[in-house]
């Protein structure tokens, strides 16, 4: 992590030059080593944990007002629980490898100006006791991180943690993420999977991004970026690498010469139309033990509207077969036949791109999943949603 939140954020730089013990981890502000009073009244240390609320790089006013906390509850000088700021006492996992024990409300009437009048508000009604018992002990330790959290991220996500998931966000660290195609669908998938803490994005795709790219893809591109005509995964990657940090772009047409691409990929979306080319990806990432998302998109113009079925179909080391069953075309596409041939609209590549990222979510467990369905079918005139390839009961 940057420490550029500590730098230009006049609240966080007092802290740490008052000699407080903070840092930035994941979306939270944290205190190490506040001192408390304990019910046998002897004198232990705890964390602070506060959400963090940022504009880029810069603090804003702290919300919401409670903390959390990962120590026993905080007594006075006489064993007595602190009672005016007990708010709950539930073991929440905050990922990042925070497990807070109890949380505190205390609230100004005014507010917080910042999150040093926060967090030295909370440290002091916590270790005021603690120097009872012991003197001079506080939460200034002088103590300075050697350095802080690293981060897929070039500035802090605090979206999770700010609503209590980035244990579950946590799930998908260290995913190594290939994604076969960027056009329409592709292209949706990678706005949705680069604002998670994945570890890779590699983006696989030999084709420009042209005139008709910019009305089937995320974002608005100018005129001057169509008129330069760049490949599609080196425009996306400029886009998208503004915000995290692992995008690889890739300008090949996958083909059984150069699927070495995908190795290393711990999880793959294939959003490509050339069957013979998907035959070779698809042996790839089953050889290598990865698991992955073919997505597909089926749309007739008839009597004067479209209709048609979006698909879904995911492969798993554990279950395969329904792939090799009818699950995925492996024939057709390919060339330039598809644009003529394909109708695809930027809504419904959105939709189908949203629902191939939950099926992944759900495979990773950040999602619940108690039907695990491997294949699901979206049907636009009766706007249903169909699943097969159910996980039986045992």
């Amino acid at each position: 992590m940057s420490p550029a939140p500590f730098s230009r954020s006049p609240d966080l730089k007092q802290l740490r030059d008052e000699g407080y013990f903070v840092q930035i981890v994941g979306g939270y502000l944290v205190m190490r080593e506040v001192p408390y009073v304990d019910q046998q009244r002897q004198v232990r240390r705890g964390t602070l944990v506060s959400p963090l609320s940022l504009a880029g790089d810069v603090t804003q006013a702290p919300q919401p007002h409670t903390v959390h906390w990962t120590g026993d509850y905080p007594c006075d000088a006489n064993g007595t629980p602190i009672a005016q700021i007990r708010y709950h006492d539930q073991v929440v996992d905050l990922g990042h490898g925070l497990v807070a024990r109890h949380g505190f409300s205390s609230k100004p009437a005014e507010g917080y100006r910042d999150y040093h009048h926060k967090m030295t508000t909370y440290a002091s009604i916590i270790a005021g006791p603690a120097a009872v018992l012991k003197e001079g002990e506080s939460a200034m330790t002088f103590t300075v991180p050697d350095e802080d959290e690293a981060s897929v991220f070039n500035y802090t996500e605090t979206a999770s943690d700010r609503v209590g998931i980035g244990a579950l966000s946590q799930r998908l660290e260290g995913e190594h993420v290939a994604i076969v195609g960027v056009g329409g669908t592709g292209s949706y998938i990678l706005d949705l999977v680069a604002k998670t803490p994945v570890a890779s994005i590699r983006l696989i795709d030999g084709d420009e991004f042209l005139q008709h790219n910019a009305f089937r893809a995320p974002g608005a591109p100018t005129i001057e970026d169509l008129r330069e005509a760049p490949f599609k995964v080196d425009h996306l990657a400029a886009i998208y690498s503004r915000m995290h940090r692992g995008i690889s772009a890739h300008p090949f047409a996958i083909s059984p010469a150069n699927v070495h691409l995908l190795d290393g990929a711990t999880f793959a979306f294939l959003c490509m139309d050339d069957g013979a080319a998907k035959k070779s990806v698809v042996e790839r990432l089953e050889a290598i033990g990865a698991s992955f998302i073919d997505v597909g998109m089926g749309l007739q113009l008839d009597g004067g509207s479209l209709g048609g079925i979006l698909r879904v179909t995911a492969s798993t080391p554990e279950r395969r077969d329904h792939v090799h069953a009818g699950g995925i075309a492996f024939e057709g596409g390919g060339g330039d036949d598809v644009y003529a041939t394909n109708i695809q609209v930027a809504d419904l590549n959105a939709l189908n791109a949203a629902l191939a990222v939950v099926k992944w979510k759900k495979i990773r467990g950040f999602y619940r999943d108690l039907g695990g369905e491997h294949r699901s079918l979206y049907t636009i005139d009766g706007n249903e949603l169909a699943n097969g390839e159910v996980q039986e009961d045992d």
